[in-house]
């Protein structure tokens, strides 16, 4: 187990984490999740050894790891950009971790010829080790980054926004690659990412992150059906802002004849399998969003419908208590 206690860093005058506490278990799938400036990355490294917290500790299964230098944590890392060096083969990059180690602990040449071919297979890229990273696909060379993180048998995996240079099909891909693949192996893995979907697709757990302190912990299914707070609400997911601090979900509101409060539809379009309806609560100039069952035809805009909650979150102004309605 990792665990992290009142982890404090600052750049200057700006705080980028502020007494952060976390415990990361054995073998799950971890992500950190937050918008740029929340502090995420800035975890990570310090998880890594590649930065050092100004106040706190770092715990690997129960060893003081604060001051180790990233060499000897056996931590694996894949950055968004692969880092993958262009004058080495496939196989020479995924072996080199392997091949700079000191002469004591360098594996004979063979066998990190064999451990290579056999990453490749493990990466799904099977007699490509000859090739240059130029001779492949983004997708390919982020396998190749993953196999060579792996390469020096890490007891933790740590990568920074892995798929943020793919486009949107070859990351979808990749997601449900790295989710099998994380499975199998059960190693412990954080990723960093500031995309939701990614976060509630890949994770056992997710920690939603802002401005350098943690606003929430929980499953993708806690973290989205029960935010904690006004900003998880908002970040996680689409949120509709109610009159009295009320949060509702898209998905949440749903037509109705009549008891219902009067909304002025202003646009409908398709969104996948759904309409979504926008439009505006009358008296209120909050705009409003909900999804129609594609089935049946959407209101038209111009026209006032009736719309209640079937589920909701209504915040304090502080944000400190809210409570669920349904």
């Amino acid at each position: 187990m990792i665990r992290l206690e009142n982890i404090n860093k600052r750049f200057g005058q700006y705080p980028a984490l502020k007494d952060v506490s976390l415990d990361i278990r054995d073998g799950e799938f971890l992500a950190l999740l937050g918008p740029s400036g929340s502090g995420k990355t800035t975890l990570l490294r310090i998880i890594a050894g590649l930065a050092f917290p100004d106040h706190g500790s770092v715990q690997f299964s129960g060893e003081d790891v604060t001051h180790l230098k990233v060499a000897d944590r056996k931590v694996g890392f894949v950055f968004q950009h692969y880092a993958l060096f262009k004058h080495m083969t496939v196989a020479d990059n995924i072996g080199f971790g392997l091949s700079v180690r000191n002469r004591r602990q360098r594996p004979p040449k063979s066998q990190i010829k064999a451990r290579a071919e056999e990453l490749l297979d493990l990466v799904q890229l099977g007699g490509l080790g000859d090739r240059y990273p130029a001779q492949l696909s983004g997708g390919q060379r982020q396998r190749v980054a993953l196999a060579r993180a792996l390469a020096v048998e890490p007891q933790l995996l740590l990568l920074d926004e892995p798929f943020g240079a793919l486009d949107a099909k070859v990351r979808k891909t990749l997601r449900r690659w790295l989710r099998e693949l994380h499975k199998r192996m059960g190693l412990t893995s954080i990723f960093v990412t500031h995309d939701q979907e990614e976060a509630l697709e890949l994770a056992d757990r997710v920690v939603v992150m802002d401005h350098g302190v943690i606003e929430q912990i929980g499953t993708p299914e806690q973290v989205y059906m029960e935010p904690a707070t006004p900003f998880v609400s908002d970040f996680v997911g689409e949120t509709n802002k109610l009159p009295g601090g009320i949060h509702v979900r898209p998905h949440d509101l749903e037509i109705v004849g009549t008891e219902g409060q009067p909304v002025l539809v202003d646009n409908v379009f398709r969104k996948g399998g759904v309409w979504r309806v926008e439009g505006m609560f009358d008296g209120h100039d909050s705009l409003v969003e909900l999804d129609v069952d594609a089935t049946i035809d959407p209101p038209s805009p111009g026209e006032i419908i009736q719309v209640r909650p079937r589920r909701s979150k209504t915040f304090t102004p502080t944000g400190a208590n809210s409570h669920d309605q349904a």
